[in-house]
Formats: structure tokens, sequence, C-alpha cells
């Protein structure tokens, strides 16, 4: 089964990936945030650093904040951001 996706990066992940948004046709084995990271950490050194597991790296499943184990459905809308602090 075809999960198509739509990936949005926010803030220093745009800037360092020259991405802000994509479509993505998620392979059969990546259904949660911990590996679409992992699949992502594959396309090269700019993406393995950000998504390697050693920087802090929040995500969202249709505009609501996840944890890694969340599972990605058909059709969602996925967000990457920096962690986000208060003042």
């Amino acid at each position: 089964m075809i999960s198509l996706i739509k990936v949005l990066y926010f803030a220093r992940l745009k800037e360092s990936l020259n991405y802000s948004t994509e479509e993505m046709d998620l392979p059969a084995d990546v259904l949660t945030i911990a590996q679409l990271k992992q699949y992502l950490a594959l396309r090269g050194e700019a993406w393995a650093n950000l998504f390697n597991g050693k920087q802090s790296i929040r995500a969202a499943i249709n505009h609501a904040l996840v944890e890694n184990d969340a599972v990605i459905k058909n059709g969602d809308e996925v967000a990457f951001f920096p962690p986000v602090t208060g003042g």
C-alpha cells in the first residue's frame, strides 16, 4: 500500500535542507515518525545531520504535536521543526 504524505520543514531545517515542503510516497516499512526520520537521514549528509537522532527535532501530524512512535497514515501532513523555547 502506498502512503502519500505531505512533509513540511520549518526554521533551521528548512534553511539547512533547502526544502520547505514536499509530497512523498512512503516506503511500506516507514510507519512512524521515528522511521520517517531514519528514512530521511539516508538522503545525504545534511539530512543525516538533522535526522540521525542526535538533534532534537519535533514533529506534528495534521497540526498536532506527536512523539516519535506516532503512526503516519495516507494523506497525513507531517511537519518537522526544532524545539521551541519560550520566555
